[in-house]
């Protein structure tokens, strides 16, 4: 896979499934008008594959659930913000239900297949382009200025948060388009994934606990009448909610955590159920799987009830696969959970129609691909990353060590083609609490396509191994992380076909961390380092990262001297290899005065040290960044590693 190749990549988003109509949007890189390009596809149940909608942008299809309607996002064009449409599910025109000035968030149809819940952001008149009172549209420069009174004003990806909060919105498709549609909950709090009770007059939201009332991790359910009204706490959780579905019998299900504090960090969120209370008090959730051993995931897909079993995404040792819960589980451990899906896989995303299930599953050789789940078979029905394995992708091989206090060690090795001795690069992934796995990954594939020998694991940290190996190294980051990183590449070191004398360490966000750590206290292992979007300094992380105000106590702790001592930027004056320092102006997650500090420490030190920034773009760059410049990031990291490896 070379860099330009990444147009190729094709990613498909949440399908949508109602009798033989089976949908889902699907996005590419268009690196000559360095844009996304999005269409929703239609997968016949009998292999048939075929365009669906013929727009720029199209996305986030949701089927009626009396199967005569679709509604999906749709932009204009490159620039424009995606704005709620509905079609016919047999075909037709599309008609435009919304016209928001920062868009509308992904449709979820009420029983009744006429009216359609959504989030999106208001912007306070006079910013974002919005008008002002007065009519005046005003450029950024010339906004008010904004007062702060809280930690949690902005985050990355999306900016500042008070003067734009995501709020819920419901329209009815059987009236004039709503190009100016009321919401129903206030600017005090951003609400998010929204989803029907069946009585279809009441959507239920994530929001921050207390209605946003002071700064929180915690996050519950609340209840909005659909026709407008005060909202009401509806499931108290123990800590964090991220998604949740409703079965016909009004029971609830949901994805969260368990905070026990005072640290809430590397926790699993696990399967919770609980019922509405008549009286509107809280109901009170109980948790179906274990904490220690299951950590459901919920980018794929809310929980659903299917016979006497609830659907959810879980990670296990790479692989995110999709089980079934029994529903009247009481902490169920890993190994009571019936496997559907997803064995040395990735299910990224899951809907159910039925007892049928569509899933998006990823796998070393395909970014995602259509499989329908019926009677105890699978069946793949697309095979959109063919044109990209048709440039040449390597083979994943699975690879185990053992860390020097006997501690096991997943990951996997990339092999370039060729007999070698070849190259090593050691990629670190970011998180910490996050975890590579058996999709495919295309920055791996670029490095070992150019003939590098690629080693990435999952060490202490990261999650899906328990939450005990997610919380080994809370308040002890660069320990026995950095034991397991060395022990997987020491354990790939031992094939003669890799070269032990030019190895490269790299990596982003924790791994940037990771990487400067590495390069400081062994930095004789490795030639090079390419650290990326990296936390360097945790002194001033605190107050200038967008998470620093509670992620930096949590992993850290309140302590300067801790600080100072768990930062890459203490120990610069030991890195003595080349080092590049790879950063976004607009990162807000890890900011650059991170990259400054430690490029103005290194270049001082007398180090060989380069920095590349990359304007417009955030601490996602390597992975949703503009098509152009993840193609020109490419190109950097093979330059670098020719020069030095």
């Amino acid at each position: 896979m070379r860099p330009t190749d990444l147009e190729h990549l094709a990613v498909p988003g949440m399908p949508a499934l109602h009798g033989d109509l089976l949908l889902a949007g699907l996005s590419t890189p268009h690196l000559e008008g360095n844009a996304y390009r999005g269409v929703l596809w239609r997968a016949g149940l009998d292999g048939e594959v075929s365009r669906w909608t013929h727009g720029e942008r199209d996305s986030a299809p949701a089927i009626s659930p009396d199967g005569r309607w679709v509604a999906f996002l749709r932009a204009e064009t490159a620039k424009d913000r995606p704005q709620l449409h509905v079609i016919p599910a047999g075909g037709g025109d599309a008609r435009r239900l919304t016209a928001l000035p920062l868009g509308a968030g992904a449709p979820v149809w009420a029983p009744d297949s006429r009216r359609i819940a959504f989030t999106a952001r208001v912007p306070e008149p006079g910013r974002y382009g919005f008008p002002t009172e007065g009519g005046e549209r005003l450029e950024p420069a010339e906004e008010a200025p904004r007062r702060i009174t809280r930690f949690d004003y902005r985050i990355d990806d999306i900016g500042f948060l008070g003067d734009r909060r995501e709020r819920l919105f419901v329209v009815d498709t059987t009236e004039d388009p709503a190009v100016d549609p009321v919401p129903l909950t206030d600017d005090r709090v951003d609400v998010g994934a929204p989803v029907w009770l069946p009585d279809g007059e009441t959507v239920l939201v994530v929001a921050l606990r207390d209605w946003g009332a002071a700064e929180s991790e915690e996050t519950d359910l609340y209840a909005v009448p659909a026709d407008g009204g005060e909202p009401w706490l509806a499931v108290r959780t123990a800590g964090s909610v991220d998604r949740a579905g409703v079965s016909p019998d009004g029971r609830i299900w949901f994805v969260g955590a368990e905070f026990t504090w005072p640290g809430a960090e590397a926790r699993n969120p696990g399967l919770w159920t609980a019922t509405l209370r008549d009286d509107r008090e809280p109901a009170v959730p109980r948790r179906l799987t274990d904490a220690e051993t299951v950590h459901c995931a919920a980018a794929a897909g809310a929980p659903v009830l299917v016979g006497d079993e609830v659907l959810v995404a879980v990670l296990n040792r790479g692989a995110v696969e999709l089980r079934a819960v029994p529903a009247e589980a009481e902490a169920a451990p890993l190994e009571k959970l019936r496997p559907v899906a997803g064995e040395r896989a990735a299910v990224r995303a899951f809907t159910v129609d039925g007892e049928r299930v569509a899933a998006v599953v990823a796998t070393p050789g395909s970014a995602g691909e259509l499989v329908l789940i019926a009677d105890g078979t699978q069946r793949v029905l697309t095979d959109w990353s063919k044109p990209l394995r048709d440039q040449g992708l390597r083979p994943v091989e699975e690879l185990t060590a053992t860390a020097p206090d006997g501690y096991g060690v997943h990951g996997w090795l990339l092999r370039p083609e060729g007999e070698g001795p070849h190259p090593v690069l050691l990629v670190v992934h970011g998180g910490p609490f996050a975890a590579y796995d058996w999709g495919l990954f295309d920055e791996v594939q670029v490095y070992a396509s150019a003939g590098y020998a690629v080693v990435m694991g999952n060490p202490r940290g990261s999650a899906g191994y328990g939450e005990s190996h997610g919380r080994a190294i809370v308040h002890a980051l660069g320990t026995v992380d950095a034991d397991d990183l060395l022990a997987l590449l020491d354990a790939a070191l031992e094939d003669p076909g890799l070269d032990a004398s030019r190895v490269g360490v790299m990596g982003g966000s924790y791994g940037g961390f990771m990487t400067g750590w590495l390069a400081a206290h062994h930095g004789e292992r490795f030639r090079a380092a390419w650290s990326e979007r990296a936390v360097n300094a945790w002194d001033s992380m605190v107050g200038s990262s967008d998470i620093g105000w509670n992620f930096v106590d949590a992993y850290i702790g309140d302590d300067l001297t801790a600080q100072l001592d768990r930062s890459p930027l203490s120990h610069a004056g030991r890195i003595r290899i080349p080092f590049l320092i790879a950063h976004s102006e607009q990162d807000w997650r890890c900011p650059i005065e991170q990259a400054q500090r430690m490029f103005v420490a290194l270049k001082h030190n007398g180090t060989p040290v380069e920095m590349l920034l990359f304007p417009g773009e955030g601490h996602e760059l390597s992975r949703s960044g503009r098509p152009r410049h993840r193609v020109q990031r490419f190109e950097a990291v093979l330059e670098w590693w020719s020069r030095h490896l």
